[in-house]
């Protein structure tokens, strides 16, 4: 990275969409080509208020129930996972599911599922009233503590200190979460670890970049939405490696021009939930001011993907195959 003192903005890669984000827009999208609107949503499919209101244009319906869902209509689940108790309620209410549940969000679950039954106390590190959260302790309510945050982990009372194991939301704060995690194995010497990592790859990737600019940045702007974990988490970590100034702004529009007194250095970003087009906006903000001199920081290159949901999948490949 150059240190000119000209205006600047250093743009974070990767940054925006992750693979489960992708995956999830895309299944309402394809949903209301495949069945026509109205398609309903449980939930926001995604943490994004732009993504969730170019979605209801087209034809979906937002609600944050399932018995708010007609009987016999689609709900499609959010990205974020559901309790198995929300899929009882489809099911009683004749409901057509199609399950957006982010796949590294199910390996979660699949992992809770798996200790409960081997009669662990599961320790799952995360925040309190997030839907992730909800959904994963919902597989196995009698066996899942919460521990939301370090300050937290006094308060945990387990059966049996040698059968502990520690789960995490996935969209937390890397640093956050393993300072949780050693005040955790402080208390719980013979805490066991999860098989692999939960904290989302692009959550880890996105706090990376952002690490790596932060110490040149008089102001960081991450876009995203107040309730998206991920992106909220962006901005502390900004702070807590250097940047100056740091705010999350769903939309160009939302940026005080005051944030750009003194500033030569501005770092942007963006959520796992957030589309490229509101990126480009910030830009062209900026730019409009000076900051026309743009230098990627680029720290992973990302290429996985996921594929649709089975459900969509399959009347996807009948509609093909009537069509041969």
């Amino acid at each position: 990275m150059s240190t000119t003192a000209q205006r600047r903005v250093l743009l974070a890669a990767p940054r925006g969409y992750c693979a489960g984000v992708d995956r999830a827009v895309i299944a309402v999208e394809k949903a209301l080509e495949q069945y026509g609107a109205p398609i309903y949503v449980r939930k926001q499919i995604v943490h994004n208020k732009y993504v969730v209101q170019t979605l209801e244009k087209k034809g979906a319906i937002f609600v944050d129930e399932t018995e708010e869902v007609p009987e016999g209509a689609i709900v499609v689940f959010s990205a974020h996972g559901v309790a198995p108790s929300v899929h009882d309620e489809a099911k009683a209410g004749k409901l057509a599911t199609i399950d957006a549940t982010c796949p590294l969000v199910t390996k979660v679950h699949k992992e809770a599922v798996r200790f409960a039954e081997e009669d662990y106390d599961i320790l799952l590190v995360g925040h309190e009233g997030h839907e992730e959260v909800i959904g994963t302790m919902g597989e196995a309510p009698d066996r899942i503590h919460l521990v939301d945050g370090a300050e937290d982990v006094a308060n945990v009372e387990v059966r049996d200190e040698s059968k502990v194991v520690w789960l995490s939301q996935t969209t937390l704060s890397v640093d956050e979460t393993m300072a949780t995690v050693g005040e955790l194995q402080k208390r719980f010497p013979l805490l066991v670890s999860p098989p692999s990592d939960d904290i989302c790859y692009a959550t880890q990737n996105r706090q990376v970049a952002v690490k790596k600019l932060a110490p040149e940045t008089d102001l960081l702007i991450v876009v995203g939405s107040k309730n998206s974990s991920n992106s909220v988490r962006l901005v502390e970590v900004g702070l807590e490696y250097g940047a100056k100034a740091a705010h999350l702004v769903d939309f160009a529009d939302e940026i005080d021009e005051a944030w750009l007194e003194g500033v030569t250095t501005v770092g942007l970003t963006s959520g796992a939930s957030v589309p490229e087009i509101l990126v480009d906006g910030v830009l062209e903000f900026l730019a409009e001011r000076g900051y026309a001199d743009v230098e990627t920081v680029k720290t992973a290159e990302e290429h996985l993907q996921f594929s649709l949901p089975k459900e969509l999948r399959r009347d996807l490949r009948a509609e093909a195959a009537g069509k041969l």
